[in-house]
Parts: structure tokens; C-alpha cells; sequence
């Protein structure tokens, strides 16, 4: 087994902009393992608000080298390294090149049904003035669900302007914990009158231990305050859905168990990711087959994507080209 590993840099096609800030360019992790003459490829997208860059999950993966090299499954993982960027892409090549090897479709693979019709998906509006996401709204008439990104600046101003120009849409808000619990008290009524049908991540982690007493008109999603299966327990009686990402969960393997479990234990189920090419948002399709909401736009919004492409048209999200992924 060989591994390379790479670092990538996309710029956006315009700067996508939420509550921590605007984004201009991603960088990412790309990992490539070749056994017995197959190839398996791997893409993760760092994230310094978990403490991650390319150059240290980089040096996560030089550091692993040599034990990735005398050979490892995607099972090893968790205790080869945390969860963390490194983890997402070397499992999600490990996931490749055991499809390839065994001539097995991911699905089969996974034990999973593989989809054969679309699936519905989101599009989402970054933060600018009302104006310019009113406009921002308006062309994406084709789909029945926009995610709208918010901070705690004119925030029903924002709103208004985006149900004038996708009057028929569903929306869910995403806060980035960039709210406080009073103002989530404050919002959440008025939100729910406009047709919002979840909030997503109001709170900064951990200070939503408030929200075990707090009776909200709208369910509430987590997303960085979920990150693996460890996370569950507390959100129990907190939040209603969580936003599987495997950037966070270090990868396929993992969020597919937090899938199973979070299904278990009564949550609805999100499937998120990152600003990254459709190599991440392959392994994400996968989860998404079992989530109601599927947030994988996250290619759409680079200069230069991967060919073949994960395709997202007029609200639907096509099952990709396994020359891609899997």
C-alpha cells in the first residue's frame, strides 16, 4: 500500500460570506492510496474552527505513513487518529479502493440501497445585504428549499427580503453560533411565520446547555455542536436534527454510524458539508440517502470543479459518475 498525499487550492467563484466570516479560496487535503494496482482517492476540506489547517492534517498523514503503508483498513482508523480532516479524506480513499479491488459498488459495500432517481437538495444564500440576497433568491426559483445563511445583523431585514424573492420556498436558517438564547427566543417565533422549518446551529458549542429549558417553535439543528457519535447524549432534548459533515466525523465510516445512531435515538437527519469539489461531496451523496435534508452545494460554489462532477440542477441532486468516487 502507497499513499500521496496533496494540497489543493480553489478559488470561489464569489465570496461566500457567513457569520465567522467571508471565504474567498478553500484549501484542501487530497489523499490517493494505491494497492495491487488500484487506485482509491480521498478529498477533505480543514476547518479552522475545528482546529484544523492543510498544513497540520498534512503532517497528520506524514506523521501516519509509515503504519498507513504496512497496510490498514478504513476500520483502523479511529485508532490510527482522531477525528479530524486527515481522517475524512484518508477513509474516504480507503472507501474507493475497496470498491475498486472488490468490484463492489460503494452501496453494496455500505449495505445500503443505492438511489435511482434524484435526490431533493438544498441551495444555499450567504450573508450580504438584503438587497443583494433578495436577488440571490430570486435565481434560485428552481428549488423548493434555500438555506439561508444569518448573523445577528438585520436579521428579519435579510429574511423579509429573501421570502419576497423566493416567495414559494422553504427555507432553513443557518446562525453559525453566532447567536445568544434571548435572541434565538426572539427570531424563532417571527422565523416560523415566514416558513422556515429548522434553525440550524444558533448557539455557539458549548454554551447551548440552556436549550435542555427551552421550548422552541422551530426545530433546531446541530451542526458544530455535532461532530461524532460522542456528541449525541448531550444534544438529547436540545436540538431536534444534527448535520452530519465528514470533515467532522473524520469520514464515511463514522458518519454513516452516527446516521444509524442518531436515527435511534429520535433525531432527523442532515447530511452538510463543506466548500469543497464533488470528490466530497461523493462520499456525502451516500449519507445523504438517508437524511430528509441534504445540504451538498458545497461544489457549486468553486471557479474549477472536479470533471466528472456531482450534479445539483433545479433542486435535485443526481447520483454521480463513479469515475468520480466509489
Amino acid at each position: 500500500m502507497k499513499i500521496s498525499v496533496s494540497e489543493e487550492c480553489r478559488e470561489l467563484t464569489e465570496p461566500f460570506v457567513i457569520a465567522r466570516g467571508p471565504i474567498n479560496e478553500v484549501g484542501l487535503v487530497v489523499v490517493r492510496i494505491e494497492q495491487g494496482g488500484k487506485v482509491g482517492w480521498g478529498e477533505s476540506c480543514p476547518q479552522e474552527f475545528l482546529g484544523q489547517s492543510v498544513v497540520s492534517e498534512l503532517a497528520r498523514l506524514e506523521a501516519a505513513r509509515s503504519r498507513i503503508e504496512q497496510g490498514i483498513t478504513r476500520h483502523d482508523l479511529a485508532e490510527l487518529m482522531p477525528a479530524c480532516s486527515a481522517r475524512t479524506a484518508l477513509d474516504s480513499a480507503l472507501w474507493d479502493l475497496e470498491a475498486k479491488t472488490t468490484g463492489k459498488s460503494i452501496w453494496q459495500i455500505a449495505g445500503l440501497d443505492e438511489p435511482t432517481a434524484p435526490l431533493e437538495g438544498d441551495i444555499t444564500v450567504g450573508l450580504g445585504s438584503p438587497e443583494w440576497m433578495e436577488n440571490k433568491a430570486r435565481g434560485f426559483a428552481n428549488f423548493d428549499l434555500l438555506k439561508i445563511k444569518l448573523n445577528r445583523e438585520l436579521v428579519m431585514e435579510r429574511m423579509n427580503a429573501v421570502r419576497r424573492g423566493a416567495p414559494n420556498a422553504g427555507f432553513i436558517v443557518d446562525i453559525n453560533e453566532d447567536w445568544t438564547l434571548d435572541e434565538l427566543k426572539q427570531y424563532a417565533p417571527q422565523l416560523e411565520k415566514l416558513g422556515v422549518r429548522m434553525i440550524e446551529q444558533p448557539l455557539k458549542r458549548g454554551q447551548d446547555a440552556g436549550l435542555i429549558d427551552y421550548q422552541s417553535p422551530l426545530p433546531l439543528g446541530a451542526d458544530e455542536s455535532c461532530h461524532d457519535r460522542s456528541d449525541l447524549g448531550f444534544l438529547e432534548g436540545r436540538y431536534q436534527f444534527v448535520n452530519i459533515k465528514l470533515d467532522k466525523t473524520g469520514g464515511l465510516t463514522e458518519a454513516l454510524l452516527l446516521a444509524q445512531e442518531a436515527k435511534k435515538r429520535g433525531f432527523g437527519l442532515m447530511m452538510g458539508c463543506m466548500t469543497a469539489s464533488s470528490l466530497s461531496m461523493a462520499p456525502g451523496f451516500v449519507v445523504a440517502s438517508l437524511c430528509l435534508y441534504r445540504d451538498l452545494d458545497g461544489a457549486t460554489m468553486l471557479a474549477r470543479d472536479r470533471t466528472p462532477s456531482l450534479r445539483l440542477e433545479d433542486g435535485l441532486i443526481y447520483p454521480y459518475d463513479r469515475r468520480l468516487w466509489g
